[in-house]
C-alpha cells in the first residue's frame, strides 16, 4: 500500500553505491545507482575518495526514491553495507586527510608480517596471520610512512564508520568489522591490547571510537544536515552497518548455526554460522559475535571462480560468443548448454581452480591452475563443465576442512551473480552432495542492509525474524545421487593434484 513502511539498504561496493527500496516482505521495490572510482597510484596501491562515496550516496538515494516515487517519509529505517577494510584516517568532523586505502591495497604487506611474527593470542582467531588489508597493519603502514597524516587523524576508521558519522553524526564502531578485521574479540577480552603494544600502536586505540555496537542495533537516527542532502526526514532509524559480505549472507537467510552462504561471483566467499569456534582449518578465520551475537562467523573463500569462466570465455570462446550473438543470446547460454551435454567428470578431465592461489584450505598464494587428462577427444563443453567441477570441488575442500575441526554443515545457501546458471548450481550440488537452496533475491548485499534497517527501526525484533519474514527462497536444487560415486573419485584426484603440482610430480589420473 502507498503508506506501508520501506527499507532503505545502501550497499557501498567498489565500483558503485547502491541504493534499494525495500518492503518488510523482502521485495525491491527500486534501485539507485551511482558509480564509484579507484585510482592505482603505485602497483599493488587501491584509493578512493570519501567526498565521492557521499556525493554518490546521495545520488543513489534520490534515484530510487524517484524511480518508486516514494514520499521520503514512508522509510521507515536505514541500513548500511560497504567493503571491508576501507580505511579512513580524518578530522574529527569526518574531513578526510588523503584518500582512503581500500580493500584491495596491499602495501602495508610488511607490516603484515611484522604483526604476524609476534604470535599473539589473539591471532588464532584469523587463523594465525593478518592480511594486509586489515586495519592493524593500514594504521602501521600510515604511522611509518605518513607520520604526519597518522599525527594530524583524529580518526582512523573504515568506510562503514566514516558513512555511520555522516549519516548520524555519531561515531561508533561496528562490532561486524572489528570482530573480522581488527583483531577484537570478546572471549579475550576485546581489543588485543598486547598485539597493539607489540608493533607500537598504543596511541591508536585513541583515534577509534569508544562505542562498538553489533549489526542493527545503536539506536541512531538521520541527522538534519544528512537528511537534506539524501532528500529523507531527519530523525528516520540508521541501523549500525558491516561487511559487504556479510550483509549478503544475511539478505541469503544464513543466520543459524550451521548455515553456510557461498556467494558465488568473480571469486567465492564462503561464511558459515557456528556455536562453537571452529579453529585449525584452513580458513581465513573464525569470528565471535561477528554476525550474531553468539555465535561465530567462519569465512574462507576461493580466489577465482567466475573469473576463470570469464578467462576462458575471453580466449577460447570466440565461436560460441559468435553463436550467441546469431540467436541473440548470452554466451554463456550457449557455454552451459555444450557443458551439459558432456557427463559427469567430463570424460576425464581434472582441473585445480587455483588460477590466483589458493586462498583456502591451502592458503598458498603460489597455487596455480591446472587442466589435466586432455585428449583428442575432449572439446569444448569438457573443458567448460570441468572448470565448473573444478570450483565445486573447490567448495567441497573448504567446507570438508572445516567439518574436521568443528564445523556442523546443516544448510548451504548460495547467491551472487554465479547462481544465475542453473548448469553450475547442479554441479555445486553434486559435487557437495547436499541440497542447495537459492533465494529469490540476488542483490542479497542490498537486502541485508535493508533487513538489519528494519531491526533496528523495530520492525522486527532480530535477524532471525528478518529473515523468515524477508527472505525467501526460491527454489531448491536437489543432488543426483547416481553421480554421488563420479564425484568422489573427481574430488580425490582433485586433491592429488594439488599436491603433484606442488611436489613437481605426476599427477596420478582416473582409477
Amino acid at each position: 500500500m502507498g503508506n506501508d513502511p520501506l527499507l532503505l539498504g545502501l550497499d557501498v561496493g567498489t565500483q558503485s553505491i547502491r541504493a534499494a527500496l525495500v518492503d518488510p516482505s523482502g521485495r525491491t521495490l527500486s534501485y539507485g545507482v551511482a558509480p564509484l572510482e579507484t585510482t592505482y597510484p603505485r602497483p599493488g596501491w587501491a584509493e578512493q575518495e570519501p567526498s565521492q562515496w557521499w556525493a554518490s550516496a546521495r545520488e543513489a538515494v534520490r534515484k530510487a526514491l524517484q524511480a518508486a516515487s516514494v514520499r521520503p517519509g514512508r522509510v521507515a529505517g536505514i541500513g548500511l553495507d560497504s567493503t571491508a577494510c576501507t580505511v579512513v584516517a580524518c578530522k574529527a568532523d569526518g574531513a578526510p586527510l588523503r584518500p582512503a586505502l581500500l580493500w584491495m591495497d596491499q602495501r602495508s604487506h610488511r607490516e603484515a608480517e611484522a604483526i604476524g611474527v609476534t604470535g599473539d593470542p589473539a591471532l588464532k582467531y584469523v587463523s594465525g596471520r593478518v592480511s594486509p588489508e586489515w586495519m592493524l597493519p593500514k594504521a602501521l603502514w600510515l604511522k611509518r610512512h605518513e607520520p604526519q597524516t597518522y599525527a594530524a587523524a583524529d580518526r582512523i576508521v573504515e568506510c562503514t564508520n566514516w558513512f555511520m558519522f555522516r549519516l548520524t553524526g555519531e561515531w561508533t564502531l561496528s562490532l561486524n568489522h572489528c570482530a573480522v578485521k581488527w583483531n577484537y574479540a570478546r572471549p579475550e577480552g576485546g581489543w588485543p591490547t598486547a598485539l597493539i603494544h607489540a608493533v607500537g600502536l598504543d596511541d591508536l586505540p585513541d583515534k577509534w571510537p569508544s562505542r562498538i555496537e553489533p549489526l542493527g542495533a545503536g539506536g541512531a537516527t538521520l541527522c538534519r544536515a544528512a537528511a537534506e542532502e539524501l532528500g529523507l526526514e531527519p530523525g528516520t532509524p540508521v541501523a549500525q552497518g558491516g561487511i559487504d559480505a556479510y550483509l549478503g549472507m544475511i539478505g541469503m537467510g544464513a543466520t543459524a548455526a550451521g548455515d553456510v552462504a557461498v556467494i558465488v561471483g568473480s571469486s567465492t566467499c564462503h561464511l558459515a554460522q557456528s556455536r562453537t569456534g571452529v579453529f585449525g582449518s584452513g580458513a581465513a578465520g573464525c569470528y565471535p559475535d561477528a554476525t550474531v551475537e553468539g555465535l561465530y562467523t567462519l569465512e574462507a573463500g576461493q580466489t577465482a571462480t567466475g573469473s576463470i569462466l570469464d578467462w576462458y570465455r575471453r580466449h577460447f570462446a570466440g565461436s560460441q560468443q559468435r553463436e550467441a550473438d546469431e540467436r541473440g543470446e548470452n554466451v554463456y547460454a550457449v557455454l552451459d548448454a555444450q557443458a551439459a551435454a558432456v557427463p559427469p567428470g567430463a570424460d576425464g578431465l581434472v582441473v585445480r581452480d587455483d588460477w590466483q592461489g589458493n586462498r583456502s584450505p591451502y592458503k598458498d598464494p603460489r597455487a596455480r591452475g591446472a587442466i589435466v587428462g586432455l585428449s583428442l577427444a575432449h572439446g569444448p563443453g569438457h573443458i567448460f563443465r570441468a572448470l565448473y567441477e573444478a570450483t565445486a570441488c573447490g567448495t567441497r575442500h573448504i567446507l570438508e576442512d572445516a567439518s574436521t575441526f568443528g564445523l556442523d554443515v546443516a544448510r548451504v545457501i548460495v547467491g551472487g551473480g554465479g547462481a544465475k546458471s542453473n548448469l553450475w548450481m547442479q554441479i555445486h550440488a553434486d559435487v557437495l552432495q547436499r541440497p542447495i537452496h537459492l533465494p529469490r533475491e540476488t542483490e542479497s548485499c542490498a537486502l541485508g542492509s535493508a533487513m538489519i534497517a528494519a531491526v533496528g527501526a523495530g520492525l522486527f525484533a532480530d535477524l532471525d525474524a528478518a529473515a523468515r519474514e524477508m527472505v525467501a527462497l526460491e527454489r531448491i536444487v536437489e543432488p543426483h545421487r547416481q553421480s554421488a560415486a563420479i564425484y568422489d573419485d573427481l574430488f580425490a584426484r582433485y586433491v592429488r593434484l594439488y599436491v603433484a603440482l606442488r611436489d613437481g610430480t605426476i599427477a596420478p589420473g582416473p582409477e
